[in-house]
């Protein structure tokens, strides 16, 4: 035991020893980095308060407070930062060259921020802030400095290329998110709003009131413009109903503004989009078709604003000084000609980006930036409303000329509401600013960014509305100037020319694509139906220019066939693949089979037609009574065909099939009657060989036209 102890004893002993050698041996400079007298208490880092960092373009901006109370004699000291990127400042540590940190100069100790630039962007720094004494020009070793604690510093990207992609991802994901939501929007609202615009009276208030209600429904005036061309097209619309839903939408489309300003910077709807996508997403995976609409809307208006987001982080921060600010500033105050220049510019941003509220999405961010004056501002609005008059006219270039006149009226529309609105833009200006001054009970301050956009949202509307008032009385002259400008081509039924569809890149809504595919077989049926005409100058008309003219056009007729029948089953296929009701997928199974028998029509008549060919060329002549049967037969099929294109002008699957079964039953009927006849005349010795075997190839033909007019019948029926 008394070993033990004495052990103990003698370990005591060498750990005090060796302690009270340590305190002895304390680094100098560690104390005086940690101490500094000269009147002033014990001093260290705790000075140093609220230490925080802000990423800038290439740079960064470090701000502090300091524990003045602490400080007797702050007159003769100074501030100084020593900053090392994080990669350097752990190279540094183990002695490797190049990694030194920097200092910068001594600065006024009264100073609370200081900003560090023309540093390497998107890169993490170490940064410290130092007390020290005022004699000291240049920071040369670290005891001569009281450092605070470390603060974690990073810089931005500076602007260039890959800052430039940035921010055209950031606008492409702001013009996804509308698009999703858009199109969710068209399908939730489905036939309700093909049937709201397809009902709209001449009434032109009327139209107004649609247009601007489908456009705040789907949020997209491009949708609702489109699809009234869409609606022209297929004959379901005239102009002037079409007028006044494009006015509507006009005004519907500023909707986008307010919800863009108001949710994307005053609210920051973008920290609520994962929630809105987790609300949005459980619909995904639920049965009904409809809910997955919704879902596509929901996660679409949160994509939206998540893009408006980045686009707003995006646009970078400009001082007044900057090169571009300068632009903006010393071109606007040039009368008329800087409002118009304004004005081109907006409406080049909304042609390439092809979305009017996407553009207006950036100018709002650029003004709530200080990048573009209030005035420049709204002259750029007024070339967005120019600027988005192109999808309508690209989505006519494939219609016909109603479609495109349709088009021509939106854009006339715009056109001339922009010239008249540059004329007073001065005063129009001064009215809004009056009104913003009035709700906030201060005056308008154009360089106050959040009057600014509340005003350009403002404007936005009040220019549309005051457009519409103005013009709707003159729907008739916009008609007038439109029909002028756009001239028809007359009938060209001799030309392949879809006249309703515009092939697989024009496909919109599914609804108003089954419409338009609807019309274009009808008119289908009304072009194989000329060919029995046709067939009918060839058996009675003796005259031989008139007979080859014949021969030519039931040719090309047969090439027209072949080709819509192609054409429609292939824009039918393109609708099909998109997500469609169980009664569309049956319209098109009708459709599909419709231009199938159709075709076959316009091939059997190109056979008659070289059976009579064949006939000339041999010099075989019919009897009297064999031109009078084959024209009572072509009578027949006249009445089927009349019967046949009446069912295709029908609402699909609510037709009355008699007529059509009994047009059938007379052709059956007739031909076996000509069959037993002919028989009993070939057998008399009554009638040529050659011209009784060309004869009952004429009229077995025409019949087999019957079984083909029939099944168009039973198919617009929905018997398939």
């Amino acid at each position: 035991m008394k070993t033990f102890l004495f052990c103990l004893s003698l370990i005591a002993s060498a750990i005090i020893t060796f302690a009270q050698s340590e305190a002895v041996s304390t680094d100098l400079d560690t104390v005086s980095s940690e101490v500094i007298s000269d009147g002033n208490a014990e001093l260290d880092e705790s000075i140093f308060v609220n230490l925080k960092a802000h990423a800038k373009p290439d740079g960064f901006k470090v701000t502090w407070s300091l524990e003045y109370a602490s400080l007797k004699n702050i007159s003769d000291k100074n501030l100084v930062i020593k900053y090392n990127t994080k990669i350097g400042a752990k190279r540094n540590k183990k002695g490797f060259e190049g990694s030194d940190w920097k200092y910068t100069e001594p600065f006024d100790i009264n100073k609370t921020s200081y900003e560090v630039k023309n540093l390497i962007g998107a890169e993490k720094y170490e940064v410290y802030i130092g007390l020290v004494d005022d004699k000291v020009k240049e920071v040369s070793k670290d005891s001569d400095v009281i450092w605070s604690s470390k603060v974690k510093a990073k810089t931005e990207r500076g602007w260039g290329v890959m800052k430039f992609l940035i921010l055209i991802g950031s606008l492409g994901l702001f013009i996804f998110g509308m698009k999703i939501m858009s199109d969710g929007m068209q399908r939730t609202a489905g036939e309700r709003l093909r049937k709201m615009l397809g009902s709209i009276t001449s009434n032109r208030f009327k139209g107004v009131i649609t247009g601007f209600s489908s456009t705040a429904i789907v949020q997209s005036s491009s949708v609702t413009t489109v699809m009234t061309v869409s609606l022209v097209n297929a004959g379901l619309l005239n102009l002037r109903q079409s007028a006044g839903v494009m006015m509507g939408a006009n005004i519907g489309t500023t909707i986008t503004a307010w919800l863009v300003l108001l949710l994307g910077f005053k609210v920051s709807i973008s920290s609520y989009a994962l929630v809105l996508i987790a609300i949005g997403a459980p619909l995904l995976f639920m049965s009904f078709r409809k809910s997955k609409d919704l879902a596509n809307a929901i996660i679409g208006f949160a994509i939206l604003f998540i893009g408006l987001q980045f686009l707003k982080d995006a646009v970078p921060d400009l001082d007044k000084d900057s090169a571009l600010v300068q632009f903006f500033v010393n071109y606007k105050d040039i009368p008329f000609f800087s409002n118009l220049m304004f004005v081109l510019l907006g409406a080049m941003v909304t042609i390439v980006i092809q979305s009017s509220s996407a553009a207006m999405a950036l100018t709002l961010t650029m003004v709530s930036k200080g990048i573009i004056p209030f005035e420049v501002a709204c002259a750029m609005v007024l070339g967005e409303n120019i600027g988005t008059t192109i999808t309508a006219e690209l989505a006519s270039l494939v219609g016909n000329v109603h479609a495109k006149r349709s088009a021509r009226i939106h854009s006339l529309f715009n056109i001339v509401g922009v010239t008249w609105m540059l004329i007073v833009i001065p005063f129009f200006l001064d009215g809004i600013g009056w009104l913003i001054g009035q709700s906030h009970g201060v005056p308008f301050d154009p360089t106050n960014t959040s009057f600014s956009t509340e005003g350009i949202a403002l404007f936005h509307t009040l220019f549309n509305a005051a457009n519409v008032i103005l013009l709707i009385g003159f729907v008739p002259y916009l008609v007038g100037v439109a029909e002028r400008t756009v001239k028809s081509k007359g009938e060209t039924d001799e030309e392949f020319k879809l006249d309703y569809i515009a092939g697989a890149g024009g496909i919109g809504l599914p609804e108003v694509a089954i419409l338009e595919a609807k019309k274009e077989v009808a008119k289908f049926g009304e072009v194989t139906t000329r060919m029995n005409e046709f067939i009918r100058t060839l058996i009675n008309d003796q005259d031989k220019k008139t007979r080859n003219k014949m021969f030519n056009k039931i040719k090309k007729y047969e090439e027209i066939t072949d080709r819509v029948e192609v054409e429609v089953a292939n824009y039918l296929d393109q609708v099909a693949i998109q997500e469609i009701s169980t009664e569309a997928s049956s319209q098109i199974r009708s459709m599909l089979s419709i231009t199938n028998d159709l075709e076959r029509i316009g091939d059997i008549y190109y056979q008659i037609s070289k059976t009579i060919e064949r006939k000339d060329d041999q010099k075989i002549y019919f009897l009297p009574e064999q031109r009078d049967n084959i024209n009572k037969m072509l009578d027949y099929l006249e009445k089927a065909f009349k019967t046949m294109n009446t069912n295709l002008n029908a609402e699909f699957g609510h037709i009355n099939l008699d007529a059509a079964i009994k047009a059938e039953r007379e052709i059956n009927q007739f031909r076996n009657q000509l069959r037993k006849s002919y028989l009993e005349n070939a057998e008399k010795g009554e009638y040529k060989f050659q011209s009784g075997i060309l004869y009952n190839d004429i009229f077995s033909s025409c019949e087999k036209v019957g079984d083909h007019i029939i099944n168009v019948s039973e198919a617009s029926a929905g018997e398939i």
